[in-house]
């Protein structure tokens, strides 16, 4: 217990009576949209610039997360300051493009100053306050209501459910676009390159697989002692077994080793083909470093052999290289 929390039990109350008050806030939000809302959704799918979104205070906060999640999502958007905005920043904003404005009170002298000058440009305007009475809500072409009952700090001050509800109300605007515009998977990870869905969306087996002399590789006519050879140089643990044209005939791999050594083979008179594993699991450069890893858990296998339409070996691919990649 931390020495200088007087009233442990009070702050749980008073936490758990916050969140309480803010989903109750959000709640009531999503029983109150409206066709507002598929206005304003209609408004930017026609947007042929970008989405603006601005506010002040902690409006702004919550404006510069709204213009980041519909940046990754698909819908081109930058947070602007009002203040700044008045001083020379409005001139980023053109007739072809959509202004989000976020004030709670719909008051916010920042914003309606620079009103007058986004609809003289034709700029189209939506606002999200919580009050469809104010100015701001007004003259907007399209406003959203994102008024709550009460404030969850105890004072009724801070903004606290009211920054929640305008939150969540961006965040639905944000999935509706994404939706209406068939925005997927694929699509996240080309706007997230450096996280772990791009890494896993976007590489592909070409680019994590061994080639050329990393390549493990003997003819079928070889002896067993040669192929274990070969695997040892490579380091793969196993190699491919192609014909003179390098099309895959086999592989031979660790596992395939301890089933040998059980047999009492004399490894230097054995030919390699005599006991390597026949239509091995292959896949093709072009696939998902991702799809080859479904592949590897789901036959239980640690290593693959890449070919192409021919059937011919054109790399090596295991489980270390796919960790290396981070695609795992």
């Amino acid at each position: 217990m931390n020495k200088f929390l007087s009233d442990a039990p009070r702050a749980l109350e008073l936490g758990r009576e916050v969140l309480s008050i803010e989903a109750a806030a959000v709640q009531a939000l999503s029983l109150r949209l409206d066709d507002h809302f598929l206005q304003a959704l209609d408004v930017i799918l026609r947007c042929e610039g970008r989405v603006i979104v601005s506010g002040m205070g902690k409006s702004g906060h919550i404006a510069r997360k709204i213009a980041a999640t519909m940046s990754s999502t698909g819908t081109p958007a930058y947070f602007v300051h009002p203040g700044e905005a008045s001083h020379g920043d409005l001139g980023m904003v053109a007739s072809q493009d959509v202004f989000i404005a976020l004030s709670y009170s719909g008051e916010s002298q920042e914003l309606m100053t620079i009103v007058p000058i986004l609809k003289r440009q034709g700029a189209k305007l939506i606002s999200m306050t919580g009050n469809p009475a104010s100015s701001l809500a007004k003259v907007a072409d399209v406003h959203l209501n994102a008024s709550v009952d009460k404030e969850a700090c105890p004072m009724g001050l801070a903004p606290t459910a009211s920054t929640t509800a305008s939150l969540a109300l961006g965040d639905a605007l944000a999935v509706a676009l994404l939706d209406a515009k068939g925005f997927n998977a694929e699509n996240f990870a080309r706007s997230h390159p450096g996280g772990s869905l791009g890494r896993r969306l976007l590489t592909l087996v070409s680019d994590v697989m061994r080639i050329d002399t990393r390549m493990p590789m003997v003819l079928d006519d070889v002896m067993l002692s040669d192929a274990l050879m070969e695997m040892s140089r490579k380091g793969v643990g196993m190699t491919a077994i192609v014909d003179a044209q390098e099309i895959v005939l086999g592989i031979f791999t660790d596992g395939d080793l301890r089933r040998t050594l059980q047999k009492k083979l004399d490894f230097s008179s054995t030919p390699v083909k005599e006991v390597m594993s026949v239509n091995p699991r292959c896949i093709s450069p072009g696939s998902l470093a991702a799809e080859a890893v479904q592949l590897m858990e789901q036959y239980n296998i640690n290593q693959m052999l890449v070919v192409d339409e021919n059937h011919k070996l054109v790399g090596a691919l295991n489980m270390h290289d796919l960790l290396h990649a981070k695609v795992i």
